[in-house]
């Protein structure tokens, strides 16, 4: 969950990463992606929106320093997640162009939690109606566990076991937060 909370659920929201780890973090997982890739050629980055695109962007920035440049874009998922759309609500359909081809590629599919499952299917989902990746990798920031489709992370910036009452809270600069920060909170706190 991105961005949730106010002041009166600080009290109550244990920090699991602050700015600095999470900057950590996310070299870290550069790092990885550069390994099990084997180089970065052919690897493209497509981050869920909004957490994961900018987790997306914040890799393809750090490669961009390291002098790399790895293609990068955002990509909705509302009209592919199976428990958002029905026939009383029906997500704004937003049309997914990256700009560049999947055909072929390694596609580093980006988002800020993984739980249950359904987001990471929604995106794979979506991804293949715009092309034909080589291969699909996914990318989480944080795992809470919880896991309802049978959905594993290739790379993960932290484990963290959670209850069904608790959530998972990331702040984003990007997305109007101060600082970054990663959170268990409680179910009714958020």
């Amino acid at each position: 969950m991105t961005e949730k909370g106010d002041t009166m659920s600080e009290k109550s929201a244990h920090i699991i990463m602050d700015e600095a780890g999470m900057h950590r973090a996310v070299v870290r997982l550069c790092h990885e992606i550069a390994e099990r890739c084997e180089g970065l050629g052919g690897v493209v980055l497509v981050g869920v929106k909004r957490g994961g695109e900018v987790l997306a962007r914040r890799i393809a920035a750090y490669f961009s320093e390291l002098g790399e440049s790895v293609p990068c874009a955002g990509l909705d998922i509302g009209m592919t997640r199976d428990d958002l759309v029905s026939a009383f609500f029906v997500p704004e359909a937003r049309v997914n162009e990256p700009g560049f081809s999947l055909d072929g590629k390694t596609v580093i599919l980006c988002d800020d939690v993984l739980h249950t499952g359904r987001s990471a299917v929604a995106g794979v989902e979506a991804l293949f109606r715009l092309g034909r990746p080589a291969v699909v990798r996914l990318l989480v920031l944080a795992d809470r566990g919880g896991r309802e489709l049978p959905v594993r992370a290739d790379f993960v910036g932290k484990n963290i076991p959670t209850s069904s009452r608790e959530y998972i809270r990331v702040r984003l600069r990007e997305l109007g937060a101060g600082e970054d920060s990663l959170a268990i909170v409680a179910g009714g706190d958020l």
